[in-house]
C-alpha cells in the first residue's frame, strides 16, 4: 500500500500571455499524474488569466544548481563589477546640494530689498 505523500507529486505551472512574451512561473500544485496536473492548471489558471500557452513540469524533473555549482557561479561573477551599475542615486544628493546652495539666506533677503524699491 502506498502512502498518500507518495501518490501526489509537485508540479510547477508556467504560462505565456502572448506570442512574444516569456514563459513565467505561476504556481505549484499537487497532482497524481501529469494529465491531472494539466487539467488542474487549466481550471485554476486559464479561466482567470489570458494565456496562449501553459506548461506543467514535474518539480523533480527540474535540475537545480547544487551548492558547489552556486558557489562556483558566484565566485565567477565576483570580478564583473564593471557590468553592474549603482544607478544614478548620487545625482539626487548633487541636485539637493546645488539647490540649497542657490537659495541661501543672503539671496532670499535680497529679494525683499528688490520689492521695496
Amino acid at each position: 500500500m502506498t502512502k498518500e505523500s507518495d501518490f501526489y507529486q509537485v508540479y510547477e505551472v508556467f504560462s505565456r500571455r502572448g506570442v512574444k512574451a516569456p514563459m513565467q512561473h505561476q504556481f505549484s500544485l499537487l497532482a497524481p499524474n501529469k494529465e491531472m496536473a494539466m487539467i488542474m492548471a487549466q481550471e485554476n489558471f486559464m479561466r482567470r488569466e489570458d494565456s496562449i500557452d501553459v506548461w506543467v513540469v514535474k518539480q523533480s524533473d527540474i535540475r537545480k544548481m547544487t551548492s558547489e555549482e552556486r558557489q562556483t557561479w558566484t565566485n565567477r561573477l565576483d570580478n564583473k563589477d564593471y557590468r553592474t551599475t549603482k544607478g544614478y542615486g548620487y545625482l539626487r544628493k548633487k541636485w539637493r546640494d546645488k539647490e540649497q546652495g542657490m537659495l541661501d539666506e543672503k539671496e532670499i533677503m535680497s529679494w525683499k530689498e528688490v520689492k521695496k524699491q
